[in-house]
């Protein structure tokens, strides 16, 4: 008793003091910082310019952007469920061929100056977003409600959503095969000046802007409707929101419906920037983990700061490195983070 009131009056050890400042949010953002400047070192070691790493960094945010609308769509579902889910990657490759069946459907008008896509991609995002919501909600019905109520742990619910993940990507591979496919074949991508001689792509700045604009009435609907209230309330503690008179069931519901239909419009985006293939949600589930648990499960505005970091990290260690390595340099960020402070940047210690 005497040595433990001798402890108290002295304080904590020089080691609890060093474990709690390095795992302060002002210790993750420093090094985060250190590693963005490690990055650009090395690069500049190859003989990379500055101008092309800058033009590096305003692709990674553009690329975050994309990353945006599944991670805050994965975070929700966590927040409000607690399901790791694994299969959501392979939502937003189902919204993407969904939209390239929709293609053979309609007819392809010219494209919307100055964009390679035309108006009919736009009318396919509004239906495919709603579409791939659905089918993570039928997923939730069939699997893991049933789950849920046997009180099935967090590892059984994430077997349960690796097994959803390979049978979309197994519905994909029987339509559509293992082969890279375009949305639209031989039309020019040219690309425009911003400033400094960075040039993107017009259609980079609309995937920019829609991610923004989704993320916006994400924003709103969480802060300034009943349901987002519900949804907060729900993920807080939903054994209590239940109890207060809250419908649970709408909230998950609803909840499937925003964060597949947010999972689906990431889909479009990403196979409009690059191709469609069978496993790029598969490959895009490591980042969207890692923006996911830089930015703090849970936390949708923190898995917006995680996505544009995450996707800054991957495009500037492309400088020096093959792309295909971006995802471990994703994998690099989420070490890091679970070494310092597994809670996140805008976690409370302890939890998050």
């Amino acid at each position: 008793m005497a040595r433990a009131l001798a402890r108290r009056a002295v304080g904590p050890r020089p080691s609890a003091r060093l474990r709690r400042v390095l795992g302060s949010r002002t210790a993750l953002v420093a090094l985060l910082a250190l590693l963005l400047l490690t990055l650009w070192w090395l690069a500049a070691s190859q003989g990379v310019t500055g101008q092309r790493l800058l033009s590096l960094a305003v692709r990674g945010a553009l690329l975050g952007g994309i990353l945006a609308l599944g991670a805050i769509g994965l975070t929700l579902i966590f927040g409000v469920l607690r399901i790791p889910n694994f299969a959501h990657g392979d939502l937003m490759t189902w919204g993407a061929y969904l939209a390239l069946f929709g293609l053979t459907l309609l007819p392809a008008g010219p494209p919307l100056a100055p964009f390679s896509f035309g108006a009919e991609l736009l009318v396919l995002l509004v239906l495919v977003m709603p579409l791939v919501g659905l089918t993570g909600y039928l997923l939730d019905r069939l699997v893991f409600r049933r789950l849920r109520a046997r009180r099935a742990p967090s590892v059984i619910l994430a077997m349960a959503a690796l097994g959803g993940a390979f049978l979309l990507r197994s519905v994909i591979y029987l339509g559509w095969g293992a082969d890279f496919r375009n949305f639209y074949t031989g039309r020019p991508r040219p690309a425009v000046e911003l400033f400094a001689g960075i040039r993107v792509r017009p259609d980079q700045l609309f995937i920019l802007g829609l991610a923004l604009l989704l993320i916006f009435l994400v924003y709103l609907l969480l802060e300034r409707t009943k349901m987002g209230k519900a949804m907060r309330a729900t993920a807080d503690n939903a054994d209590l929101a239940r109890i207060s008179g809250i419908d649970t069931e709408s909230v998950i519901r609803w909840t499937w419906l925003i964060g597949g239909g947010l999972a689906g419009a990431g889909g479009v985006m990403f196979a409009l920037d690059t191709q469609l293939r069978p496993e790029m949600g598969w490959w895009l589930m490591l980042p969207l983990f890692s923006s996911v648990i830089l930015g703090t499960i849970g936390h949708a505005y923190g898995a917006l700061l995680g996505a544009l970091v995450i996707g800054v990290v991957w495009q500037m260690s492309t400088a020096f490195l093959n792309p295909a390595y971006g995802p471990g340099v994703a994998f690099v960020v989420l070490i890091l983070v679970l070494l310092f402070r597994p809670q996140g940047i805008f976690g409370k210690p302890g939890g998050t």
